[in-house]
C-alpha cells in the first residue's frame, strides 16, 4: 500500500503530546495499524517509510511503529528507515514498536541477524510468551493465537534485546529492550487474527509509552476550524466543490462554521451522476444543510472529453481536470459578482484517497504505478490556479460521519453510501460515451440500491452498485433470442474501504432483483454478481 507523504502533514497533526507514527514499509496491513491506535484514542500518522527526516521535522511522536512490508531485509533495493531515524526517535523520547518486516528491519539495522526461515510462517500461528514480566504482554497470559506472515526470521538478536515470546515451531516471536525503547512483534497484532492484538497494542501505548487517549472528534473539529480561519484571510473567499456525498458534505459545512458566507459551494453535473441525483442532492442542499449552493451543467464538456477514451487512469484524469476548469471558471464568474477572486477550493479528500494515490515503499514507483489516482489527489493538474483546503484528508470514512454528526449534518445524510469522484465513469468499463451505456447503468443502480432498501437492508453495507460490462450475450427474452448487455452488481462491507467482504444478500433477494433488471431495463439479458473482496479486488471496477 502506499502513504502519505509526510512533508504534507499539517503541523497541527503533531503539536498534540501524544502522537503515534506508523512508518509504512508496504504492507496491505498498514492502515489497519493506524486505525487500530486511532481507535484506542489515540492520533496516529501512516508516513512513508523511506520518507527523508527533515520530512519529519516538528514533529515529536511518543511511539513509532515499522510496519510490516513485502520485502525481504536482505533484498536489493528493500526500503529502510532514514539515516538518522534512531537518534530523531531517541531524541523525541519515542517508544520504536517494529512489526513483522518492521522488526526485522530494526534487528538487522541494530546488528542482530536476519535469515530464511527454515519454517517459513503464514496464517494463524501459536506463540509462547516466555518472559514472565513482559512489557508488551503484562498479564495476557502464556499461549495466544496469531496472524503470521514471513519467510524470513530473527537468528540473532543485537545486544540487550530479550526474547519475549516464541512461536510453537520456535521461531522468534517477540522482543524487548527496554532501556532504549525498542520492541518487536513478528505477528500482525492488528488484524482481527490476532484475537488478542489489541491488547498488546493497548499494553504498549498505554503502559509502555504512557500514552493518553486523549484524541477526540470534537478536537479535531476545534483544531480544523482554527486552521482554516488562520489559513483564509478575513476578507478571502473560498469554493467548495460538492459532490453530493458525505465527504464533500462535511467538509462543507465545516469550512462553513469558520467562515460562513464566504464560502460558495458548487455541485457539478459531469453528466456522469446516478439516477436522478442532481435534483435529489440539490433538494437536499436546500432544506436539510442550508448551503449555498451553485448548480452547474458541464456534462457536454466531460462526456466529450471522455469520448473514446478507455483507459481507466485516463478517464479518472480527464475528470480531475475538467472539474478543475470548471472551478477555475466558476472563480472567474464569483469575481465578476464580489468584485474578488476566490483563491481556495475545499475538496472532501479523506485519508484513504491519500494513502491509494502514492506508491508503496521500496517499489520504486510513481504516481502512474499507484491502485489508482483519486481525481482529488492524483488527478489534479500542476497548473491549478486555486490552493487547495483539504479538513478531512487526516481522517477516515467513519471518523468523518462521526464530525458529521458533531456539525448537525442529517443522520439519513451521513449513511449514504460513498459514491467515487470520477463518477459513473468507473463503472462503466470502457468508454462511457458508447452507446447507451450511462442510460443503462442508471436503471439498473437505481433498481438495485431500492431493492436493498426495500430490504432494510442498506445500513448493514458499506457500498453497493451496478457496473456496466462492455460485453454482450445470447439470451432468451419473450421467446425470442437476444444479444444483449452485461451487468455486475457488487456489494460490499467494510470498517473504512480500505479492506473489504462481500456482502453475502439471500437466495431470494437475488433472485428478485435480476427478476427486476431484466424485466424492467432494455438491453440487458444477463446479471452478475462480484464476491470478491479487497484485496486481491479494488472497491470500484477502474
Amino acid at each position: 500500500m502506499g502513504s502519505a507523504p509526510a512533508a504534507s502533514l499539517p503541523t497541527s497533526a503533531g503539536a498534540g503530546e501524544n502522537l503515534v507514527l506508523i512508518l509504512d514499509f508496504g504492507s496491505q496491513y498498514t492502515h489497519l495499524i493506524t486505525r487500530r491506535v486511532r481507535q484506542l484514542g489515540v492520533l496516529s500518522l501512516c508516513v512513508s517509510g523511506t520518507a527523508p527526516l527533515s520530512s519529519l521535522a516538528g514533529l515529536r511522536p511518543r511511539a513509532v511503529v515499522l510496519s510490516g512490508g513485502p520485502h525481504s531485509v536482505h533484498a536489493e533495493g528493500a526500503p529502510s528507515f532514514p539515516e538518522g531515524f534512531l537518534d530523531f526517535a531517541a531524541g523525541a523520547g519515542a517508544h520504536v514498536l517494529g512489526v513483522c518486516y518492521g522488526m526485522q528491519l530494526l534487528v538487522q539495522t541494530l546488528g542482530g541477524a536476519v535469515e530464511p526461515g527454515v519454517r517459513q510462517e503464514y496464517g494463524d500461528m501459536e506463540v509462547e510468551v516466555t518472559a514472565p514480566s513482559s512489557a508488551l504482554y503484562g498479564e495476557d497470559g502464556k499461549r495466544q493465537s496469531v496472524w503470521m506472515s514471513h519467510g524470513d526470521e530473527v537468528v540473532r538478536l543485537p545486544e540487550g534485546f530479550e526474547v519475549v515470546a516464541r512461536s510453537v515451531q520456535g521461531a522468534i516471536a517477540a522482543i524487548e529492550h527496554r532501556e532504549k525503547r525498542f520492541y518487536g512483534l513478528q505477528y500482525h497484532p492488528e488484524v482481527t487474527h490476532s484475537p488478542q492484538g489489541m491488547e498488546t497494542l493497548r499494553h504498549f501505548l498505554f503502559d509502555v509509552c504512557g500514552i493518553k487517549a486523549d484524541w477526540k472528534m470534537q478536537d479535531v473539529l476545534d483544531e480544523e476550524i482554527k486552521t482554516i480561519k488562520s489559513m483564509v484571510g478575513p476578507d478571502e473567499h473560498v469554493i467548495c466543490a460538492l459532490s453530493g456525498g458525505v465527504d464533500s458534505t462535511v467538509a462543507a459545512t465545516l469550512v462553513h462554521n469558520a467562515i460562513g458566507d464566504r464560502l460558495h459551494c458548487v455541485f457539478v453535473d459531469n453528466g456522469l451522476l446516478r439516477y436522478k441525483e442532481k435534483e435529489r442532492v440539490m433538494s437536499t442542499f436546500n432544506s436539510d444543510l442550508h448551503l449555498p449552493v451553485t448548480c452547474i451543467d458541464a456534462s457536454e464538456k466531460f462526456l466529450t472529453e471522455l469520448k473514446g477514451v478507455k483507459d481507466p487512469e485516463m478517464k479518472r484524469k480527464i475528470i480531475g481536470r475538467e472539474f478543475i476548469v470548471v472551478f477555475d471558471e466558476f472563480a472567474h464568474m464569483l469575481e465578476q459578482k464580489i468584485g474578488k477572486r476566490p483563491e481556495y477550493l475545499v475538496q472532501g479528500t479523506l485519508y484513504p484517497d491519500v494513502i491509494e494515490s502514492c506508491p508503496p515503499p521500496g517499489s520504486g514507483r510513481t504516481h502512474s504505478h499507484t491502485i489508482k489516482s483519486h481525481h482529488n489527489v492524483g488527478g489534479l493538474p500542476k497548473d491549478m490556479k486555486l490552493k487547495l483546503i483539504e479538513p478531512l484528508k487526516l481522517l477516515f470514512k467513519d471518523e468523518v460521519r462521526k464530525l458529521g454528526s458533531i456539525l448537525n449534518v442529517p443522520e439519513s445524510f451521513l449513511k449514504r453510501h460513498p459514491f467515487p469522484g470520477p463518477g459513473l465513469a468507473v463503472r462503466v468499463i470502457g468508454d462511457v460515451t458508447a452507446g447507451n451505456a450511462l442510460e443503462v447503468l442508471r436503471q439498473v443502480d437505481e433498481i438495485f440500491i431500492q431493492s436493498i432498501k426495500d430490504a432494510g437492508i442498506y445500513d448493514e453495507i458499506w457500498q453497493a452498485f451496478a457496473v456496466f460490462l462492455p460485453v454482450q450475450t445470447v439470451g432468451v427474452q419473450g421467446d425470442q433470442r437476444t444479444h444483449s448487455h452485461v451487468v455486475a452488481l457488487r456489494a460490499i462491507t467494510s470498517e473504512d474501504g480500505m479492506t473489504a467482504n462481500w456482502y453475502d444478500f439471500e437466495r431470494p433477494f437475488l433472485v428478485d432483483v435480476v427478476k427486476k433488471i431484466c424485466n424492467n431495463v432494455r438491453g440487458v439479458n444477463r446479471v452478475v454478481l462480484d464476491v470478491t473482496s479487497k484485496p486481491p479486488a479494488t472497491v470500484e471496477w477502474e
